[in-house]
């Protein structure tokens, strides 16, 4: 038993088959996913579908490509009132991202910061993307961590620098790895993941990207978390059984409201 805490079931290439991929991915032993809201505008298909099938709740969030765009630079109500519906298991995706700096730093920041506020508001977790912003990341989630309420969250589609895992980690946080994991050129990603208690990690897809091996290249879906958890097992030595025994542990944990199967 599997679950691909991370993925987007409404993108095109997944949406025009959502029957085939769930199937396979029931088949392949992944009884739930999260699929992931970016955008105020995308949020209606997001949120069908995890209404429509049972094994596939959402979470509700801007991601930072998309804060400086018309409509999406939404208020901390707003957050809160979208992120308050039902099958809503989580706030995000939110964060940083300086690579493609597709939005001003500083409304990044700003919008990072009030996902996270709304989620300890709502005691959801905070699913976060951080991009080439390792320090901003760390020290927001810090300075949001003051007070009385902790942010819980998850670090999805780990591929940052190793500072960011330990301090996230001390923060309480998850991390989530993707198909990267598999990747040649990821060996210091592997290090990182070694030293990374398994009682802390989760697995994801991030489909429809970053189809882990033998599968790279390919548009990526929720079956393939098994690939990813079978190199997670070998890094870690231990038994795929075992991967996906903790793993799923781990997210039922920190995604509490998800139905158990």
């Amino acid at each position: 038993m599997l679950v691909d805490s991370h993925c987007h079931l409404d993108y095109p290439a997944l949406l025009k088959d959502r029957e085939g991929v769930l199937a396979r991915a029931k088949a392949a032993g992944v009884v739930r996913m999260v699929n992931i809201g970016t955008t105020k505008k995308g949020f209606d298909e997001v949120r069908a579908t995890a209404e429509a099938c049972e094994e596939v709740y959402c979470s509700f969030g801007i991601h930072p490509h998309h804060v400086n765009e018309e409509g999406e630079d939404l208020s901390e109500d707003e957050i809160l009132r979208l992120g308050s519906l039902p099958k809503i298991v989580g706030i995000g995706e939110t964060g940083l991202d300086y690579y493609y700096n597709r939005s001003p730093k500083e409304m990044q920041q700003e919008s990072f910061r009030r996902h996270i506020r709304v989620a300890m508001k709502l005691d959801l977790p905070i699913i976060v993307h951080s991009r080439d912003a390792e320090e901003d990341t760390t020290r927001i989630l810090r300075e949001e961590a003051q007070g009385a309420v902790k942010p819980k969250g998850v670090l999805h589609c780990f591929s940052s620098k190793r500072i960011l895992a330990e301090e996230a980690l001390k923060i309480g946080f998850y991390i989530s790895l993707s198909g990267i994991l598999t990747f040649k050129k990821s060996e210091d990603l592997r290090a990182t993941v070694r030293d990374i208690p398994l009682d802390r990690l989760l697995v994801e897809t991030d489909s429809p990207f970053l189809a882990p091996e033998p599968y790279r290249g390919k548009v990526c879906e929720p079956s393939y978390v098994v690939n990813t958890a079978r190199v997670l097992a070998e890094i870690k030595g231990v038994s795929e059984e075992e991967i996906a025994r903790q793993t799923t542990e781990n997210f039922f944990w920190l995604f509490s409201k998800v139905s158990k199967p």
